[in-house]
């Protein structure tokens, strides 16, 4: 009997040191008696597992779905007179094959698997291997024990290079309810802990997530928005379950923000970009999906129109320059109220002006090649002399300068050329309003916006760069507009995305961390309920501290089984007085091996 265990528990080291040799940050996994599933994954993956393991790696084990064979090609030949309601009838198991999820075990068969890892990190068992400790190891189980466990893990206690130990965790959960008396007090808290541990002191810590953007609930629908701020609370000294974070507390944002939200300072801005988008997919892939046209008349009207205008002015570029910022200005009152003014500029000079004509009028790539030479014509022939920054990039920009001097390249309107000029106009522009935007309000400085201002890299690269720094915005007028959030905060969220972006790729999901004081956003959240309430009782000192947490949320942490609740399940996440939240306790147990 004891041969037959040992010959098990080899065998299962053996299966997870092999996944865990195997080098990749991605989750990989290997099945070991057909029913048993082994993952390897980061351990914040799942929100339990992210409590007590965080950023490192895991193995989960699960019940492996069983799937349904694909018939080949003679069973199909062979079936292939069967009626359309065997057809439904196979496509439906199909269907519902797929969408099962990770499966768990029974708790004794958990049990048995930890019984493994324990043994194989147990030095006093001389038939493992020893070399190498695992990974922590998280079992599904399915509650159907009274205590309703959802998950155990195991992880090992180290001393130096020596195991001393196993950590073993339980994880229990209930369904949702609005009776808060159900829920363990905290005296009935520690007694859970010191029933475990005996300690001499303890430490308790409180924890709390709320949410200060993102979906709303309106008329009892939620309306659905991909960005969202949480903010993150830690504090010491808990006195009840479900209090308010105290001003004391340490509070970290969350900040994810998706661009192109309506409610956003910067949605118009959003739509522009969308535009040069067009353009430069267009020039990447030879086929271009062009956006509704903003104005009714055509690009070709209203650049003739325009360059009217100025033939019909014979004031000094100074002047000209002063009533064109006069007319934006008007402009930007008139058409966009709700939109931020330090967003919008009022020194557009002669490219900028025909880009936002343009931008707004053009469907195809004639309008844009028509465009284009009714303006390179009238600089040829001199009927204008339009003003331009001195700064302009764009190659209509260096046409325009050579103007000034009757020397004017050929420039031939054919091919890609005319886009790639319209593109050139339009990054010219929108970095300025960026630059406008982050200098005006001394957010950074020119020389930390090197890179994004960055000329030297193809076309497409300035795109992405122009992206990267338009999400940014984003996020700072996310927070300054609904949040309130004072300069210094803003200028250390500013130079931390600006950081960020130079290493890494345009990530619309990327939550960005920012420390602030409670008190910045205390009437967000002291009237409001958390998503995201809990508390931990611990004792002992690293590597053998252990611990005993309730945490209480909207949502349930654990995702593999169905729970029930005595809550209407539509209002559960609504607008009540009383909310309803799902308990989960996860309880601690150290086993020593010396």
């Amino acid at each position: 009997m004891g041969s037959t265990i040992l010959s098990k528990v080899t065998e299962f080291f053996n299966i997870l040191r092999s996944l865990q040799d195997v080098e990749s940050n991605d989750p990989c996994n290997v099945t070991y008696e057909e029913d048993i599933h082994i993952l390897k994954m980061n351990g914040s993956r799942i929100a339990v597992v992210n409590m007590y393991c965080g950023n490192q790696p895991v193995f989960i084990c699960e019940k492996t779905v069983p799937k349904i064979s694909e018939p080949d090609a003679q069973q199909m030949t062979e079936t292939s007179n069967c009626t359309d309601d065997e057809d439904n009838a196979n496509a439906n198991v199909s269907i519902l094959q797929t969408e099962l999820g990770p499966q768990p075990f029974t708790v004794m068969k958990a049990r048995q698997l930890l019984s493994w890892y324990t043994l194989s990190q147990n030095d006093n068992v001389s038939a493992v291997d020893h070399s190498t400790y695992l990974h922590p190891l998280w079992v599904r189980c399915d509650m159907s024990d009274p205590a309703g466990t959802a998950w155990f893990g195991a992880e090992t206690v180290c001393v130096g290079n020596k195991i001393s130990g196993v950590k073993l965790y339980s994880v229990t959960c209930k369904g949702s309810t609005v009776d808060k008396s159900s829920f363990i007090t905290l005296d009935e808290l520690k007694q859970e802990h010191k029933k475990r541990h005996h300690p001499s002191s303890m430490a308790i810590k409180g924890s709390a997530r709320f949410n200060l953007f993102g979906s709303t609930v309106v008329e009892n629908t939620i309306i659905e928005s991909q960005s969202s701020v949480t903010v993150d609370f830690k504090w010491c000294h808990v006195e009840s379950i479900l209090e308010t974070p105290p001003l004391s507390s340490t509070a970290t944002l969350n900040i994810k923000v998706a661009s192109g939200d309506m409610r956003s300072p910067m949605f118009e801005m959003y739509r522009e970009l969308e535009f040069l988008q067009t353009l430069a997919d267009g020039l990447r892939t030879g086929e271009t999906e062009w956006m509704e046209p903003l104005e009714s008349t055509s690009a070709v009207n209203l650049t003739k129109a325009y360059l009217e205008e100025l033939q019909n002015t014979a004031k000094t570029p100074q002047d000209q320059a002063a009533k064109t910022a006069e007319a934006t200005k008007l402009k930007s009152e008139t058409d966009t109220p709700i939109f931020n003014s330090l967003l919008e500029r009022g020194d557009l000079d002669f490219v900028e002006q025909l880009w936002v004509r343009m931008r707004k009028s053009v469907t195809s790539y004639k309008d844009i090649s028509d465009c284009l030479k009714l303006v390179t014509e009238a600089l040829k022939y001199g009927d204008i002399k339009p003003w331009i920054h001195r700064d302009s990039n764009s190659s209509l920009s260096k046409l325009i300068l050579q103007s000034y001097h009757q020397q004017i390249d050929h420039v031939s309107l054919t091919g890609v050329t005319p886009v790639h000029m319209l593109l050139e106009m339009g990054l010219d522009k929108m970095r300025k309003d960026y630059i406008n935007y982050l200098i005006g309000e001394e957010l950074t400085t020119l020389n930390h916006l090197r890179y994004y201002l960055s000329t030297d890299v193809d076309l497409q690269e300035q795109v992405v760069r122009l992206r990267k720094l338009h999400h940014l915005l984003e996020i700072i007028t996310t927070c300054s507009a609904f949040l309130g959030l004072p300069y210094d905060r803003l200028f250390l969220l500013t130079q931390s995305c600006l950081q960020h972006y130079i290493t890494y790729p345009y990530d619309e999901e990327h939550e960005f961390k920012l420390q602030i004081k409670p008190a910045l956003i205390s009437h967000f959240y002291q009237k409001e309920h958390p998503v995201v309430w809990g508390v931990e009782v611990s004792s002992g000192h690293s590597p053998r501290e252990v611990r005993t947490s309730l945490q209480l949320s909207d949502r349930p942490l654990v995702q593999h089984v169905i729970f029930e609740t005595d809550y209407p399940e539509e209002t559960v996440n609504g607008d009540s007085e009383d909310p309803a939240f799902f308990s989960t306790m996860v309880s601690c147990s150290l086993v020593s091996f010396v």
